[in-house]
């Protein structure tokens, strides 16, 4: 019996570059590591590590979201945090 090969067995991802994110937030403007990492196919962490990269560099900055666009207000007190509150990257 032959092992199956893991790239079968999981999901298939590919690898971004620096560059191709880079790319990307030149093309869309500002975006969330979520959605780089659904439009390029890679892994979150993968994506989170070359973000912090740029932003090392000086070639991305991060834009978090104010509490101020909080309906209720209660942000310190919710149960969820600041799981509400989006976090932006673009292209210095």
């Amino acid at each position: 019996m032959r092992p199956v090969p893991l790239a079968i067995a999981t999901k298939d991802t590919t690898m971004a570059s620096l560059i191709q994110v880079r790319d990307l937030l030149a093309l869309r403007g500002r975006m969330e590591a979520a959605q780089i990492s659904q439009t390029l196919n890679t892994p979150q962490p993968m994506i989170n590590a070359m973000l912090k990269q740029l932003e090392s560099m000086g070639k991305a900055v991060r834009i978090q979201e104010e509490p101020d666009g909080c309906l209720s207000g209660s942000c310190k007190s919710c149960p969820e945090g600041k799981a509400c509150l989006h976090e932006w990257w673009a292209l210095r």
